[in-house]
């Protein structure tokens, strides 16, 4: 039957072949991403200085034609015919004749600068008085606007004292009047002598003259190119919306607003200055190339995303994913080369070697081979043959040994079963020696415990003696005190007779005083009767009765107060008389309680005299149970004696059957010692044999 092959991940083949796999592999994946981060960054940096030149030579081309407009602007500041045109129209005492021809020839001259450039939108001569009367332009544009923007870009150029001033692209146009964008060069035509004949010179360029300018210069596939104010805003974008917004890429040296940074994720490639890399605003890379204008106070800025110059790097992933495959595969096909050449015969060696464990010493290798692994197979099977003839050897010297353990098993024995028998007929005299004494001793014990117990009864009995004499002591003082008590209770019940005596006078009063009130109640009843009929009399008398009115109310008032005071000591009585009836309630109860507690009393003093007696009794029969027991103690002591004696010769003999004893108990523990290591010697022998009988040598 075939053995059933898996992968054991502990082999030494392996274990080389799994380091070796990893080891190409990983030393391929890291060449070849290594090559394709290096062909970027070589790409990004040539891609870099190429765009560098372009936008270079792209912001030459701005202020060349920057220039050209500013050269122009300076032709009208110092064109001496120019200048007495605009002086003769703002003269007052100039004729119409004259300022109508000054004026034509300032039109005239507009149109033919706006007529020989077509990338001009229009040409202005704008009055700082801003009225579009006094104010001049080419043909085919809109009028002066004075807006509160427009206002603001005029003080610029009134603070730039007669050099050009720069505007962004507007959408609009400077004055927002128009359908297409265009970028405003301004400049003073400056006149020192006639100040009313200054004007702002406008020269307005179409958006689309710089998109024809830049329309050479391409960064990357999906690049934009944009001009930044000093602030970051976009002056100049494809995208018109953009045209005033802020930008998200600038450059280092712009002002953000409140401090000058760098651009997040900006870097410096290659020691250039004028190139870095900076994240959009979806935060993908970005290679940035910018250089500032000579003219205006602008720069020129362009960007593409990096993934755009490094497509081509890409092709090198796909070579080093290919390298890293074909390493794999190569490394596959060393690493089963290893596993023929070392795991497998490792492993043949190991099957051998745990069957060799198992008792086979007839395995042995077949290896051919001269390498380590061939002569570890040949000192497989020298060592195999060397124990084959040693177990050989042992298995006769285990039946040797065997045979005489044999023999000393069966000597044991005998002597094993002597020694159990002198040692169990010794130990059967001390065991009856040891009960003797356990006897003696047990009897001593409790002649001892005899006497403790006839101590213990003739000190309670002398306790109990003294406690009769307290107790008849105690009696005469409680007859004394019940005498007393019996006295005290006559007197209470004698005073009690006289308080229901007392309670009766009291009820008796307060009944007279109910009498002598009733009268009282009648008079005042009538008083008021006969004050109320006074009052009506001398109300029918008029004035006269006033007099006998008030006498009249003074009685019937002194009639209330006497009812009011009736009132209060007829219920002042009646509260007296309850009392009085309650006082005489519980009197009554309580004196045939009184007579029960007499009589009590007198009984428990009959009893306390009883008690004496029967105390005297028993303190007789106490004296004499006090002398039994010092009898009894007399002849404890003597039974003592006699026990101490046996005690001492049983002590005696036992002490000599158990030395006896000991003897013969070491023999037998010596011969069982024996009989246990002939035992041993003999599983021993046994198990030898066994052992070398499973070697099959």
């Amino acid at each position: 039957m075939q053995r059933r092959r898996f992968i054991n991940f502990s082999s030494v083949g392996v274990k080389l072949f799994v380091i070796l796999f990893c080891t190409i592999v990983l030393l391929s994946s890291v060449l070849g991403l290594t090559s394709y981060y290096a062909a970027k960054g070589i790409i990004t940096d040539e891609v870099a200085a190429a765009s560098s030149q372009s936008i270079v030579q792209a912001a030459d081309k701005l202020d060349f034609l920057f220039a050209e407009y500013e050269a122009l602007s300076r032709q009208f500041a110092v064109d001496p015919a120019l200048k007495a045109d605009m002086e003769t129209v703002n003269l007052p005492t100039a004729g119409t004749v004259a300022r109508g021809a000054a004026e034509d020839r300032i039109r005239r001259k507009l149109d033919s600068v706006r007529g020989s450039d077509e990338r001009l939108l229009g040409v202005r001569l704008v009055s700082r008085s801003m009225v579009d009367a006094e104010s001049y332009k080419s043909t085919g544009i809109s009028g002066v606007r004075s807006d509160e923007g427009i206002l603001a870009r005029m003080k610029e150029i009134d603070n730039g004292k007669g050099e050009p001033v720069w505007f962004p692209v507007r959408a609009k146009g400077f004055f927002d009047a128009y359908s297409q964008s265009s970028l405003t060069m301004g400049r003073l035509l400056r006149n020192i002598q006639k100040p009313a004949a200054e004007y702002y010179m406008l020269i307005e360029v179409k958006g689309s003259a710089l998109t024809g300018v830049l329309s050479n210069l391409h960064i990357g596939l999906a690049g934009e190119i944009r001009i930044l104010d000093p602030s970051g805003r976009v002056a100049y974008g494809a995208d018109n919306a953009l045209l005033g917004q802020p930008s998200y890429i600038h450059t280092p040296e712009m002002k953000t607003g409140v401090q000058e940074q760098e651009q997040p994720g900006a870097l410096k490639e290659g020691g250039r200055e004028h190139s870095f890399t900076a994240g959009d605003e979806q935060g993908n890379p970005q290679l940035v190339v910018y250089q500032p204008l000579a003219t205006a106070d602008w720069t020129l800025l362009g960007y593409a995303p990096v993934s755009d110059f490094t497509k081509s790097a890409d092709r090198l992933l796909y070579i080093t994913f290919l390298v890293v495959l074909a390493a794999a595969l190569i490394a596959l096909v060393i690493g089963y080369v290893l596993v023929r050449l070392i795991g497998r015969p490792l492993g043949k060696l190991a099957r051998l070697m745990e069957e060799g464990e198992q008792g086979n010493l007839q395995v042995r290798t077949d290896f051919k081979g001269r390498d380590e692994i061939g002569r570890l197979g040949h000192s497989f099977n020298r060592m195999m043959e060397q124990i084959s003839l040693l177990a050989g050897r042992s298995s006769s010297s285990a039946a040797e040994v065997l045979a005489t353990s044999e023999q000393l098993v069966a000597a044991s024995g005998a002597i094993s079963g002597q020694a159990s028998e002198v040692a169990a007929a010794t130990g059967e005299i001390a065991g009856g020696a040891a009960s003797l004494a356990a006897e003696a001793e047990s009897s001593n014990a409790k002649v001892e415990l005899m006497r403790d117990k006839a101590n213990e009864v003739a000190g309670t009995n002398a306790v109990m003696a003294a406690s009769a004499v307290k107790v008849m002591e105690a009696s005469d003082q409680g007859a004394e005190r019940m005498k007393k008590l019996v006295a005290q209770s006559e007197s209470v019940l004698k005073m009690m007779d006289l308080i229901q005596e007392n309670s009766a006078m009291l009820r008796d009063s307060t009944v007279l005083i109910r009498s002598i009130l009733s009268p009282m109640i009648a008079m005042n009843k009538q008083t008021n009767i006969l004050a109320l009929n006074a009052s009506i009399e001398a109300a029918r008398a008029g004035a006269a009765g006033r007099g006998f009115i008030v006498i009249a109310d003074e009685i019937r008032g002194l009639a209330n107060q006497s009812s009011q005071s009736i009132a209060s000591v007829s219920r002042i009585t009646e509260e007296i008389s309850s009392h009085i009836e309650n006082t005489v309630q519980v009197v009554s109860e309580a004196a045939p309680m009184f007579d029960s507690q007499l009589a009590s009393v007198r009984e428990s003093s009959l009893i306390f005299g009883s008690v004496r007696a029967e105390m005297e009794v028993f303190s007789g029969v106490l004296n004499q149970s006090s002398a039994a027991v010092s009898e009894l103690a007399e002849y404890q002591q003597q039974l003592g004696q006699s026990m101490a004696s046996v005690i001492s010769v049983v002590q005696q003999t036992s002490a000599s059957t158990e030395e006896v004893a000991s003897m013969s108990s070491q023999q037998f523990t010596v011969s069982r010692e024996l009989v246990e290591l002939s035992g041993k010697l003999e599983t021993l022998a046994e198990n030898l044999k066994q052992s070398m009988i499973s070697f099959q040598g």
